[in-house]
């Protein structure tokens, strides 16, 4: 399960409908081996593209070497779906390479709809998995 605090779950959402018309991507770092997202990290989407996304590998490169500095992982790995439902494309589940992620997906298709879902995806594996809104980690 997930469990996300409000404001990084309306965060993620707000970066999705602005980047709309193009897909948007980014991470939420945590504590290494406590599975709790703590530091929304927007990314730009390399691809500017509204059906893939991809992260420029410079910006990923320093994002790691950031996280490692600070003994984070990443948390989550969200993106947005801008035409299709918030569920994993056969190019989502192929560059799915964090076994501990929560991968989030977001649909941007119905302005009036916030479609938020998490799933694990391990070796090409697609589970998806219930997400806790709490308003803080208290």
């Amino acid at each position: 399960m997930l469990s996300i605090d409000r404001d990084t779950r309306d965060a993620i959402l707000a970066h999705a409908r602005r980047e709309h018309p193009d897909e948007a991507c980014g991470v939420v770092a945590g504590a290494e081996g406590s599975d709790r997202p703590a530091r929304l990290l927007p990314m730009r989407n390399a691809a500017r593209s509204p059906t893939f996304y991809e992260f420029d590998s410079a910006d990923l490169l320093q994002l790691y070497q950031e996280m490692a500095a600070k003994d984070e992982e990443p948390v989550v790995i969200y993106h947005s779906h801008t035409a299709t439902e918030a569920y994993p494309s056969r190019t989502d589940v192929t560059y799915a390479s964090e076994p501990n992620a929560h991968y989030v997906l977001v649909s941007t298709r119905a302005a009036d709809v916030d479609e938020f879902r998490s799933f694990r995806i391990v070796d090409g594996v697609v589970t998806e998995e219930p997400v806790e809104v709490v308003e803080s980690y208290a």
